[in-house]
């Protein structure tokens, strides 16, 4: 007679099924591992040097404005862009300018800054957003003289004040490293898309106008947005913030990829400005329906509303609770246009469409100005000397970790990008011409073309998929929990101690996919590490098993750092102070 023992039956059965799993796992990586067929000669790659007083990195609004106002200021200045000049990043879909004009407004800025405050659960920089308010009249003034609100694309209007005052700009170069000499900035370093070069930029300050980040998902016009600058700046020695809020755009269940049929509108529409409209939105509590309830979820104007009551979820003050469902305004239908950050004043921003939707749409990025390099005065400077950042490579908290003023997004930018570009010129009058030895030069350049040289790796593209696997579920992202959040974890260190180092590329345009997919890794890293450590529920993070604000323990921002042995430590800066 054959004795049955359960539990070893059961642990086989386990390790068959386990077995099973990772073989197909281990057939897609190897279909994904290949001989690198590289397409062009990398001996023969070429070099080209140039020197500025300040660099910008960045072609965005923030890009704008820290060029102009650094030139203004007497700095010679260039700009690099990873595309055009106003028609890369997310530039181009934001429509909406805040401004306040006190005299229109019925309230003061006091007011403007306290309603912000409240509706952010106190994770604004109160400094911060009073200069919003302080200095977005000016900046759309300028706007307005350059013909910005006149077209709807802003490479044109962008390029007047580039052109009169004679700014070099660098369109299509994409920057992977920041180099640090000496303990302060010297330059950047990158790589051409449209030519076999390499491009190396010694520079006595430099302002990071990367923009925000996200895992390339579909149905949002985020995918050139990397999280490049974060990155190459925390590999230097900044700090880094904000990580664990969450940007919660969703999009139409009906071709949910299809970004221009879902946001196109969104292009074609001229920019407008608007006033004072503090909002709570673009949080999780749609997701948070949408996981106890299931998908798809309904939303904006002409859709069902949901009649029964949700129990739990993220907290909303009662001052910004909608009275009629989840906010409306997305993707354009026949119920009219999005509002927001492009619509009309008096709706809420973009994401939720008429009808079905589906979440997830601008996974990775976080609430506009939470994210990014730690602030470590009034003017946007970083902890590393000569190292600025503005716009949505700056974790200024601006709105602190919920989406508060409509239009701000823009507006900030404009606003931060000034600051930055006057402060960084300010820097460089006293600042000595970095020098850069050949040799480091040469190490850089090296790593750059590394996924050029690889023999055999795995394709960017197939880890990015891997990675958007792991990362974009809403059990994972959004509605958060220790033991999901561990596990994920624990699949992107191995993409970033095995995966990352193994990147192939066999042309330019791969060689830049390489370095996104690794800036993604370690970003997904901060993700997944910030929301671990805060074990409470505010604003845009969301816990299952801490659903609740918990104001004594938690009335900090999370700063993450690279440590001396190359690890990714953590630390709490409290509310309504800067860092020590």
């Amino acid at each position: 007679m054959t004795v049955r023992n359960e539990a070893t039956d059961q642990t086989r059965r386990e390790f068959i099924a386990l077995s099973g799993a990772t073989a197909g796992m281990a057939a897609v990586g190897m279909a994904a591992w290949a001989q690198n067929n590289v397409e062009i000669d990398v001996d023969s790659i070429s070099n080209t040097d140039h020197t500025t007083d300040v660099l910008v990195i960045g072609g965005g609004m923030a890009g704008l404005f820290a060029a102009v106002k650094a030139h203004d200021a007497g700095a010679s200045t260039m700009i690099v862009s990873k595309g055009r000049l106003g028609s890369s990043g997310l530039t181009p879909f934001g429509k909406g300018f805040f401004v306040f004009d006190p005299a229109t407004e019925s309230g003061t800025i006091d007011d403007f800054v306290d309603a912000v405050s409240r509706s952010a659960l106190g994770t604004n920089n109160a400094t911060y957003t009073r200069q919003l308010a302080e200095h977005s009249l000016a900046r759309a003034a300028e706007l307005t003289e350059w013909g910005y609100f006149d077209q709807t694309l802003a490479n044109r209007p962008f390029m007047k004040p580039i052109e009169e005052r004679n700014i070099p700009l660098l369109e299509r170069v994409v920057v992977t490293h920041l180099i640090k000499e000496d303990g302060k900035i010297a330059g950047a370093a990158g790589f051409r898309l449209d030519a076999e070069e390499t491009v190396t930029i010694r520079a006595k300050s430099v302002v990071l106008c990367t923009g925000a980040g996200a895992f390339k998902p579909n149905g949002f016009p985020v995918c050139d947005l990397t999280h490049d600058g974060t990155i190459m700046a925390y590999e230097i020695g900044a700090k880094v913030t904000g990580k664990e809020w969450n940007d919660g755009h969703s999009t139409r269940s009906v071709n949910p990829a299809a970004c221009y049929d879902n946001w196109g509108d969104m292009f074609e529409r001229t920019p407008s400005t608007n006033g004072v409209e503090v909002h709570h939105d673009l949080g999780v509590d749609i997701n948070y329906r949408a996981y106890v309830t299931g998908n798809p979820v309904a939303g904006g104007p002409g859709a069902a509303q949901p009649t029964e009551e949700i129990a739990g979820g993220p907290y909303v003050p009662e001052e910004f609770q909608h009275n009629d469902g989840p906010p409306s305004g997305g993707p354009a239908g026949d119920d009219g246009p999005p509002s927001g950050e492009g619509g009309a004043p008096g709706g809420p921003p973009p994401g939720f469409a008429a009808g079905a939707n589906v979440g997830g749409a601008s996974a990775g990025m976080a609430i506009h100005k939470s994210e990014g390099l730690v602030p470590y005065d009034d003017r946007c400077a970083t902890n590393i000397a000569g190292l600025y950042a503005a716009g949505d490579a700056l974790g200024s908290h601006m709105a602190g970790g919920i989406y508060t003023q409509i239009g701000s997004s823009l507006a900030g930018s404009a606003v931060q990008g000034a600051i930055a570009g006057e402060a960084a010129a300010e820097f460089s009058e006293t600042a000595e011409t970095p020098v850069i030895t050949d040799d480091r030069l040469t190490e850089i350049t090296d790593a750059i073309l590394a996924p050029l040289r690889r023999e055999a790796g795995y394709g960017p593209a197939w880890v990015t998929q891997t990675l958007q696997g792991i990362m974009i579920p809403n059990f994972v992202l959004y509605i958060k929990k220790a033991s999901m959040m561990q596990a994920a974890l624990a699949y992107v260190e191995e993409l970033r101690d095995h995966h990352g180092p193994m990147l192939r590329a066999a042309n330019m345009h791969e060689l830049r996919l390489a370095h996104e997919t690794r800036n993604m890794i370690l970003s997904a890293e901060m993700k997944m590490r910030s929301s671990l450590m805060r074990t409470e529920s505010r604003g845009s993070h969301y816990r299952l098993d801490y659903p609740e604000m918990d104001d004594v323990n938690w009335r900090a921002w999370i700063n993450i750092f690279q440590g001396a042995d190359g690890s990714m430590q953590l630390e709490k800066q409290p509310f309504d102070t800067w860092p020590s």
